[in-house]
């Protein structure tokens, strides 16, 4: 699907305001509401738009912690990818995990109540999962960024 300037319009819009009425979104991007929904509805068939969240203060229910952990898998073990994508997916402490490159092969987002949660954790069962052979931790001090917009690096010239 080729987006045009109203499908981006539409997207800004959705991405500021999720819970925005389809009759306020159509006033904000000049159509009319049925055209407004069949065009959201289009985003959402074609994987666009993938879905709509609540966004919740971590502070506000108790969960002060976080940290970037890198972690280093031993090759020597078999299925430790499979093995470990599987644990990840059990700890809800892991609220975020990517594949890398470089000197580690995992990025894990890990939030946690404290730090006496976040040291169990990683004690208890990150440092025993299968295969895991090193941990390095990065403790968040301060997120100065987290919202960005993937339409404003989609619509720069490569």
């Amino acid at each position: 699907m080729i987006l045009d300037r109203t499908d981006i319009r539409i997207l800004r819009q959705l991405e500021s305001d999720g819970r925005i009425s389809n009759q306020d979104l159509a006033n904000a991007v000049a159509l009319s509401p049925s055209a407004c929904l069949r065009r959201v509805k289009l985003l959402e068939e074609h994987g666009i738009i993938e879905g709509y969240r609540c966004v919740i203060a971590p502070k506000s229910i108790g969960v002060e912690f976080e940290a970037l952990v890198h972690v280093s898998m031993r090759p020597d073990v078999d299925g430790w990818h499979d093995t470990f994508v599987k644990a990840i997916r059990e700890w809800p402490e892991v609220i975020a995990a990517q594949v890398v490159t470089g000197a580690s092969n995992y990025v894990l987002t890990v939030r946690a109540r404290s730090l006496d949660h976040f040291s169990d954790f990683v004690m208890n069962r990150l440092h025993r999962a299968t295969g895991v052979m090193s941990i390095n931790s990065n403790i968040v001090l301060a997120t100065l960024k987290r919202d960005g917009s993937v339409l404003d690096l989609a619509n720069q010239p490569s």
